[in-house]
């Protein structure tokens, strides 16, 4: 169940940069890494390595949380639960979007990180989205 955002929250998430994104540990202890990611008004979309331990973590629990830009008078805090998706199944519309925000990149080179997925994260709750 998503809240429905305010058009400055929206607009935070298409022009803020950078996400703190947190999976759990299978002893249940936090990991947190910052992120690349897109908004598209339904999920929270991140590229990771394959072999990265959140993709990892995510399979033994998909229970998540993100923070945009904490150092901002508005932060954004959401949790939720983040599904891996293949390269193959990834929308057209969310590569183009990643592609616009980061000039250019492309989350299918898979040179730097090897075989790469997406992380579709469903937000069950903003706990800060003003």
């Amino acid at each position: 169940m998503t809240t429905l955002l305010s058009e400055a929250a929206t607009r935070s998430l298409e022009e803020r940069l950078i996400a703190w994104f947190t999976t759990l540990r299978s002893d249940g202890s936090p990991h947190t890494t910052p992120a690349w990611f897109i908004f598209d008004e339904n999920f929270i979309w991140i590229a990771s390595g394959q072999r990265n331990r959140k993709v990892a973590n995510i399979l033994v629990d998909p229970r998540v949380s993100i923070a945009i830009d904490g150092s901002a008078s508005s932060p954004l805090v959401a949790q939720g639960r983040a599904a891996i998706i293949s390269m193959a199944n990834v929308p057209q519309m969310v590569l183009d979007g990643l592609a616009r925000k980061y000039n250019g990149w492309d989350p299918r080179d898979n040179s730097i990180d090897g075989e790469r997925v997406l992380l579709k994260i469903s937000i069950d709750r903003w706990l800060l989205a003003a």
